[in-house]
């Protein structure tokens, strides 16, 4: 009897969890059984497990991530990270090359301004932190705890940050932190921003609907938003916005 194919997600968001249950349930298109794998980086303390099999941990590089695939014989990887997790993704290209796997991308849609958005676009971290003297003194950050020593040199400024896990140093010296994940309503957004009188939004452009509840907000109270833009993709790697796209893929590789 020949082996169901094993597929590799590399995961993290919803949509690798959402995945993941739907072939571990369903299979590939056509209904063909496939062994999935879900690999977590290990930066969150508590994750939300996928159904399947699970990995946590880094894989030491592309050399690493190639003798992983090949040991444990991987047919496909869908790499269905943060849109932010631009190393493993670019890793996952050079190894998907060098190993002869084929690689998808999935990568929900960014957010589109809508009227009345005040919207500051930057290229990074350091881009944003660069641009809040003269847009609000009391920001909400909702970047993550990873980047926070991009704003620490910001005396002046008064963060409340959200983040999943508890930030370490270096970080900014006026800050509160709010320990929460999403997703997040409308209701609970507007009344965040009200009691703790913010007056400038910072978040990366993550997409999706668990945490687009603070543009709205902000759109409402008329604030401005420093929104950090996506990385660019690594060139040649075929993407899709939904878990359907890539469990049609998925079908057309597999056979």
């Amino acid at each position: 009897m020949t082996a169901a194919p094993h597929v590799l997600i590399l995961a993290g968001t919803t949509e690798a969890r959402l995945l993941a249950a739907e072939l571990v349930a369903n299979g590939a298109a056509g209904g063909r059984p496939v062994r999935v794998t879900s690999s977590l980086a290990g930066r969150v303390a508590g994750p939300r497990l996928p159904a399947g099999q699970v990995r946590i941990g880094g894989f030491g590089g592309v050399d690493g991530l190639v003798r992983w695939m090949r040991e444990h014989q991987v047919d496909a990887v869908i790499d269905a990270t943060h849109p932010f997790a631009d190393t493993i993704s670019s890793n996952a290209a050079g190894a998907a090359v060098t190993a002869h796997v084929p690689l998808l991308a999935l990568r929900r849609p960014g957010w589109v301004a809508a009227p009345g958005d005040r919207w500051h676009p930057v290229d990074s971290l350091a881009g944003a932190a660069a641009a809040l003297p003269g847009l609000g003194e009391r920001v909400f950050l909702t970047t993550g705890r990873m980047g926070l020593a991009a704003f620490a040199h910001l005396a002046d400024h008064w963060f409340l940050v959200r983040s999943v896990d508890a930030p370490t140093p270096p970080a900014p010296p006026r800050m509160e932190v709010l320990l929460d994940r999403g997703p997040f309503d409308l209701a609970g957004e507007a009344d965040l921003l009200r009691r703790h009188r913010i007056d400038v939004l910072v978040t990366k452009d993550s997409g999706g609907q668990a945490t687009a509840a603070k543009l709205t907000a902000a759109r409402d109270a008329h604030l401005p938003v420093v929104v950090v833009r996506r990385p660019r993709a690594p060139a040649g790697v075929p993407a899709v916005e939904d878990v359907a796209g890539a469990v049609r893929w998925l079908g057309e590789r597999l056979g």
